[in-house]
């Protein structure tokens, strides 16, 4: 890629994200009420995301080969049991992806 491209890219990247943070300002107007459809895409979006992301993190684990899916289980039970009782969501992240990633160097 040349240093023309790579500028030309960087511009429309830079370009989309603008379009997508500062559209919404000019779309719904600050005096009138947010759609109703808006807010309810606003409540049930995240957990959606949320799900998507489980799914797509154990859709290639293989439970009939060896470690049969025990570090993501157990890295899932510390971010579930992290989140119960800190409800620190970085934390819990946090928390399972290092317990996920020294299991997989160190015990299996």
């Amino acid at each position: 890629m040349t240093l023309f491209q790579q500028i030309i890219t960087i511009a429309l990247i830079v370009l989309g994200t603008m379009i997508t943070r500062f559209l919404p300002f000019y779309i719904f107007s600050p005096n009138k009420p947010t759609p109703s459809f808006v807010r309810y895409l606003g409540k049930a979006l995240p957990a959606a995301v949320f799900g998507l992301l489980v799914v797509y993190s154990f859709k290639d684990v293989n439970v009939l080969k060896y470690s049969f899916g025990l570090p993501e289980l157990i890295a899932t039970v510390v971010i579930i049991g992290l989140h119960l009782v800190k409800r620190s969501m970085l934390l819990s992240i946090a928390g399972g992806t290092i317990v996920y990633m020294l299991l997989v160097q160190f015990v299996f």
